[in-house]
């Protein structure tokens, strides 16, 4: 699928700067609009150089922001119209356990998310998830529609369907510049492309697109350590179809840990802090040997608290990367000085299974309509300070 090697000069009415998960659901949404829609991508695909990549993430209604719990419905039957497009299975249902300290603010969204009647307890928590151990003053809460997204499946599927619907797909092409105008003209190390519209999903290297736009989005990448356990020979539960887990409000975890079930590698399950250390992204894989991973031995002492039938040591360390922004709330808005450029960003690294949706609102956002949701919450307005001199 690489790109051609000779210079292109085109003319498209969308163009989609980044095919992610976010970038790849708004060039969809186009198609499907009859828009004739250019999707760049600077890596050749597959790669895992972004936040996209991997086999799985979690999927849930369980949500403490409301935004996105009302989000969620919308977002699940979109999932459900991609797998009947793409003739595959995008979604297996296994449940969700959030845990937490009773009364924490986050856990006590997620219980007004899903109804005080999806409270656990104790005897029916152990035989749901018989590996996990509460600590005293903890509850738990279940939430039936959570699962597990098959990521690199999905991700492959809405590119696929992109352009079956006529879109157009170019990997291995770096954006080097962006005029703005009524005619926007993105240039690549591959051709020169022109759309009156253009939206700019870019993941971690957003803020590297949009400084020569003048603008300053408080973006911080953050290289995640994903991590994989592998289950204790004749521990209880092992090699059984467990639920996914969220762990909220934490002291020693303040930014939460989750969970997901042996898919990926047989008898590894796979548990990872929702949080990282800040990196370029350019450098993401340049880690010295040796190197103290304070979020790995976090994750062996809450595996040795909660998760007993875990060998408290990592079987398998890879690396993903989010993009944060303050309040790790996503950006979904237009360029405050080019109103028909179009920012998706700072995913937070939960994101992708709202992908569907957030898609839709950049199709919407660049078609001038009013969104199906609103975007108010991830306005760029929020934060001060953001536009530089003029260009």
């Amino acid at each position: 699928m690489a790109a051609s090697s000779q210079p292109q000069q085109d003319t498209y009415d969308a163009i989609v700067i980044g095919a992610g998960i976010q970038g790849s659901f708004a060039a969809y949404h186009l198609a499907q609009r009859h828009r004739d829609t250019l999707l760049l991508e600077q890596f050749i695909l597959p790669h895992s150089r972004g936040s996209s990549h991997g086999q799985s993430r979690i999927t849930r209604s369980a949500y403490p922001r409301v935004p996105y719990a009302r989000m969620m419905p919308d977002s699940f039957r979109l999932w459900q119209r991609l797998e009947a497009e793409a003739g595959t299975n995008l979604y297996r249902r296994t449940g969700l356990v959030v845990l937490g300290p009773a009364g924490d603010p986050e856990l006590e969204g997620c219980r007004h998310s899903l109804g005080d009647d999806h409270v656990l307890d104790t005897a029916v928590l152990a035989q749901r998830f018989p590996g996990l151990r509460l600590q005293p003053g903890e509850v738990a809460m279940w939430d039936g529609t959570g699962g597990v997204l098959f990521a690199d499946r999905a991700l492959r599927a809405v590119q696929d369907v992109f352009r079956r619907h006529g879109g157009t797909l170019r990997d291995g092409e770096k954006v080097l510049r962006i005029e703005p105008g009524a005619v926007v003209t993105v240039t690549t190390t591959a051709g020169v492309y022109r759309a009156p519209r253009l939206i700019i999903a870019a993941g971690a290297w957003t803020s590297a697109l949009l400084g020569p736009l003048g603008l300053r989005l408080p973006l911080q990448p953050l290289r995640i350590d994903v991590c994989y356990w592998r289950e204790k020979e004749g521990s209880l539960g092992a090699g059984r179809a467990s639920p996914c887990f969220m762990a909220v409000g934490l002291s020693q975890a303040p930014h939460g840990i989750y969970g997901l079930p042996a898919l990926e590698y047989p008898g590894l399950v796979k548990v990872c802090y929702h949080h990282g250390s800040p990196t370029d992204p350019e450098e993401r894989d340049r880690v010295p040997p040796g190197t103290h991973r304070p979020n790995v031995a976090l994750l062996s002492s809450f595996i040795t608290s909660y998760l007993p039938g875990l060998d408290p040591q990592p079987a398998v360390v890879e690396t993903c990367l989010y993009t944060n922004t303050p309040d790790e709330d996503f950006i979904l808005d237009r360029h405050p000085k080019f109103s028909n450029i179009i920012i998706g960003a700072g995913f937070s690294g939960h994101g992708f299974k709202l992908a569907p949706v957030v898609g839709k609102l950049l199709c919407e956002l660049s078609l001038g309509e009013e969104p199906s949701h609103s975007t108010a919450p991830f306005a760029i307005t929020r934060f001060p300070g953001i536009l530089q001199a003029a260009l």
